[in-house]
């Protein structure tokens, strides 16, 4: 039986004012995965549900459609960066206080996410992000391949050390905010591939936002999404690149776009066409 999305989210007259909560999914070809990530949602703690379809070759619209998410459909393929674009501009223009994103691949462990949004509405963190690695035999356990462990601790370590941080896992696909760091985030200038969640991170850092993590179980296996070694390394050598920019804009050497903040532009003004 299909699941009916009114299981899921809160009625909105229960919603408290400013605590409107929205869990967006970008999503390619999720069908056999989607409605396993939806199940694991905590009971009415999300007020909506958006679905973002990248031009998916399987029945991910259908699917979302009949469970009853709201879903935009992109009508060309542009890319996982630009998938979470199209994400956050929806929800801020849905008026979301605070946002969740997570994949629907089922690779994340969705049932964490009211604990995630709870450091940030208690003033914690201004970003929370779950950490695939809480120890090494979990996360090889879990089914994560060693290199891309190895990948993942190394260039994670780098960006702690460069960006005086001390999370555990840069490269989630688990990431709550509050509305805030979306509205002054300028992700619009951002990538259009997978070196976006670097970027948005390294703004996060750059414009003083607190970021925290949280452990979720992590889950590989045959349907969960998945990036080529050749992608892998492109996006390790975009990153190392971003934080040498990073330091020369903070030095006043090199000032680049991605590093400044939304000043004249809205939520509405951010919004395109999609």
């Amino acid at each position: 039986m299909t699941l009916d999305v009114r299981e899921i989210v809160r009625p909105a007259h229960e919603t408290p004012p400013g605590e409107k909560l929205i869990a967006v999914l970008p999503a390619y070809n999720a069908e056999r995965t989607l409605e396993r990530t939806l199940r694991d949602f905590p009971k009415q703690v999300v007020d909506e549900i958006i679905l973002v379809d990248d031009v998916s070759k399987d029945n991910t619209v259908e699917l979302a459609e009949a469970i009853g998410l709201t879903v935009i459909r992109h009508t060309r393929n542009r890319g996982y960066g630009g998938n979470q674009k199209t994400c956050y501009r929806a929800a801020l223009d849905r008026g979301a206080d605070y946002v969740i994103m997570i994949h629907p691949d089922y690779q994340y462990d969705s049932r964490v996410i009211d604990l995630a949004i709870g450091f940030i509405k208690l003033g914690i963190c201004d970003v929370v992000l779950g950490s695939r690695i809480r120890t090494r035999r979990e996360a090889l356990d879990g089914g994560m391949p060693l290199v891309k462990y190895l990948a993942n601790r190394g260039l994670t370590i780098i960006e702690n050390v460069v960006l005086g941080q001390n999370v555990s896992d840069f490269h989630t696909g688990f990431r709550a905010y509050r509305r805030e760091v979306l509205e002054r985030i300028p992700f619009d200038r951002n990538s259009d591939d997978f070196f976006f969640d670097s970027q948005f991170l390294v703004q996060c850092v750059n414009l003083g936002y607190r970021m925290g993590d949280i452990p979720v179980p992590v889950r590989y296996f045959d349907e969960a999404s998945s990036v080529s070694i050749s992608r892998s390394t492109l996006y390790a050598f975009q990153t190392m690149g971003l934080l040498v920019q990073y330091w020369a804009h903070r030095l006043r050497i090199w000032k680049t776009a991605i590093l400044e903040p939304v000043q004249s532009e809205t939520a509405d003004e951010l919004t395109s066409s999609l």
